[in-house]
């Protein structure tokens, strides 16, 4: 029987990712995930996993950041872009390539009607034929299933972390190519652009003891809270010292017969910020015993439900479920706060107002002696598997990865993010790249679809802005203090690809039914036993059986460190 924990020192008392990808999620399962995506599988998989050779690390030196990142994930900053320099030799393609992807963005011309995807191809060396699934319902999965029940599968596959995908293992072993041969240790050094991905980002490709593809990073933080400096001064600042102080706040802020409301309706995001201000886990709790414990068995999840329901009482929350305008009212002044999916969407409400100014909220101690957490993100969207064939077309295809996956600050990233001068984009005064009219409607919903199957490591940059990029790079450096990793990132079940978004769901729809007053806290017991019975505690197992040797043991004391 597995105990919970107790990380919290009171009465008993929805995902969100990826610099320069629009995707929403929520920590609900305990994992930026509906499935692990990682290492592991049946069979002794496990076992493997933890030991295949990572690629070797090698940090692309060619262009110097203004403000220099580090290993435990503060994003290196740049206050303009850089002169680019070449990170290749060679176009990577003599022929086609075909491609399956997704967009986060609104879908783009096809390549026949897009200057800019034909002016990649030329870039490119060959035909980069791309088919893009839209984000709709479930679009990609059953796009991918559709694919592969029909074994007609294109050269290059995303391998999503998050849409549930099952039988993971079984599906890469029969159908994809081991590229350990190619990637792992300093075989990796052949692409100096995969060699530059940090070994944090290779784990989440490795499975069954085998490198299944190139990993896609994204920003490594969590969600985090933001407000409009302006409405929040009302009442001495967004940032609190206790739970005590931010309720008063949240309280004085909120006038329904002003229609101002202090916090959005996303209400399971607002209590994962809020169970980190009481030392939650993020996501699963290793033991000393090496056990797993879920957040959801623990007793901050309780007290945060409390806390939450006691905002939605007191009137916080905006009254519409449905408003899809969230930003706006920050700008606007009639909304205070919202969850967003890292630090770096500071910048993202500029586009709505030059002189916005935001900010973000730090997680502080609940009662003034707890020490906070700060749940850390997945760190990738997957990696891109290649289907099988010959040596000779997969290292063409490494090669193609290798280009896609460029370093900020080179020519290659450029061209593919942005286009070609003049055509494109134009530079503004302090050589920043800015899309233009034609590349605004030809290169968004390309470049997402290409940044979800290949990405370097992610930086802070905020054209124009530089006092947004420095007052990110600063608040990350707060974020990190208090930073935790979820022990299962990189591990595998599957269980949780298989029911892991049904038994959320349980958990989910019982959460909002106690913070909106139709149910008692006292309810979360119930469902709970639901959620291990039919899925939880055989995830549970699946994860110890895989779980990371390094991830730490989560106490108080080990957090205060």
């Amino acid at each position: 029987m597995k105990r919970s924990i107790n990380t919290v020192g009171v009465s008993r008392r929805n995902f969100l990712g990826l610099a320069g990808i629009s995707v929403a999620a929520v920590a609900l399962s305990g994992t930026l995930s509906a499935c692990g995506g990682g290492a592991g599988a049946k069979g002794g998989g496990a076992e493997a996993s933890k030991a295949v050779v990572l690629p070797t690390y090698k940090e692309f030196t060619d262009v110097v950041a203004d403000l220099p990142g580090n290993a435990d994930g503060l994003e290196a900053g740049f206050i303009n872009m850089p002169k680019p320099v070449a990170s290749t030799t060679a176009k990577p393609l003599t022929g086609p390539v075909s491609v399956l992807s997704e967009t986060f963005e609104i879908m783009a011309p096809a390549m026949p009607d897009n200057p800019f995807w034909q002016r990649l191809n030329s870039a490119l060396g060959g035909e980069f034929n791309m088919q893009i699934v839209e984000d709709t319902g479930d679009g990609y999965p059953a796009k991918f299933a559709t694919i592969l029940a029909g074994d007609t599968l294109p050269d290059l596959m995303w391998i999503p972390p998050n849409q549930g995908l099952p039988n993971v293992g079984a599906m890469l072993e029969a159908k994809f190519e081991d590229l350990t041969p190619y990637l792992s240790g300093d075989a990796v050094l052949e692409y100096p652009n995969l060699a530059a991905l940090k070994p944090d980002s290779w784990r989440t490709a490795v499975v069954n003891g085998k490198i299944w593809g190139a990993p896609i990073p994204s920003t490594p933080f969590g969600q985090v809270m933001l407000g409009n400096k302006a409405t929040w001064s009302k009442v001495g600042g967004l940032n609190a010292k206790d739970a005590d102080e931010f309720f008063d706040k949240v309280k004085e802020l909120s006038d329904p017969s002003k229609q101002q409301y202090a916090l959005e309706p996303a209400y399971v995001n607002v209590l994962n910020i809020v169970t980190q201000c009481l030392g939650a886990p993020n996501g699963w709790a290793v033991n000393a015993d090496r056990s797993l414990t879920h957040l959801y068995e623990t007793e901050a999840y309780l007290s945060g439900l409390e806390y939450v329901a006691k905002l939605f009482a007191a009137g916080a929350f905006y009254p519409d479920v449905n408003m899809t305008n969230a930003k706006t009212r920050i700008v606007n002044g009639s909304l205070g706060a919202m969850v967003v999916s890292g630090p770096r969407d500071v910048g993202s409400f500029r586009a709505l107002d030059a002189k916005a100014d935001i900010e973000l909220l730090v997680p502080f101690s609940f009662d003034g002696k707890i020490t906070p957490s700060y749940n850390m993100g997945y760190g990738t969207v997957g990696y891109t598997a290649f289907k099988k064939t010959d040596e000779k077309r997969i290292k063409e295809q490494l090669a193609l990865v290798n280009w896609l996956s460029a370093p900020f600050g080179t020519e290659e990233y450029l061209a593919k993010n942005y286009g070609v001068a003049g055509k494109d984009f134009d530079y503004d005064a302090d050589g920043n790249p800015i899309l233009n009219a034609e590349g605004l409607k030809n290169v968004p919903g390309v470049v997402s679809a290409l940044n979800i199957m290949t990405a370097p490591e992610r930086v802070n940059f905020n054209p124009g802005f530089p006092q947004v990029t420095n007052y990110v790079y600063e608040a990350e450096k707060k974020l990190l203090e208090f930073a935790w990793r979820n022990p299962t990132n990189g591990s595998y079940s599957d269980t949780n690809a298989k029911v892991g978004p049904k038994i959320t769901k349980i958990i989910r729809d019982k959460t909002v039914d106690i913070i909106t007053g139709r149910a008692k806290v006292s309810e979360h017991a119930e469902v709970l036993k639901r959620w291990k019975a039919e899925g939880g505690d055989k995830m549970r197992a699946e994860y110890e059986a895989d779980l990371n040797v390094d991830a730490p043991v989560f106490t108080q004391q080990t957090l205060s460190k």
